[in-house]
């Protein structure tokens, strides 16, 4: 089953949502905030998405902005950035679609297409 970690109040992962709808993907959803992913997690899927971590942090969000972040994690250990991230899901980009085989960070409809093998 598809998984949706989303912000509701996100205009992006809204238009996620209805993306996936439209194709009649079923999704499973996951409040980001109220069920903040935990460090396993994260781990898990970091490394199954191929991504650096730094796309997994919500750069453009006021939280990231308020801590410094840009600074701080050029000297924090991946292990360290994990450990943030699971403190606060403000800080995660999102949405997430978690899937069996994959990880997307954000919502590029070209890479969902290809994750979801959906034909337009």
């Amino acid at each position: 089953m598809i998984q949706l970690i989303e912000y509701p109040k996100c205009t992006t992962c809204q238009k996620a949502k209805k993306w996936l709808e439209e194709h009649q993907i079923a999704f499973v959803k996951r409040h980001i905030i109220e069920e903040c992913p935990t460090q396993e997690e994260l781990s898990v899927w970091i490394e199954k998405s191929g991504l650096p971590i730094q796309k997994f942090f919500n750069t453009s969000g006021m939280k990231y902005k308020e801590l410094g972040l840009k600074e701080k994690r050029k000297t924090m250990s991946q292990k360290e950035q994990i450990a943030l991230l699971a403190t606060d899901g403000m800080l995660i980009k999102r949405p997430l679609l978690i899937g069996d085989t994959f990880v997307a960070a954000g919502f590029k409809e070209q890479e969902w297409m290809e994750k979801l093998n959906v034909q337009e």
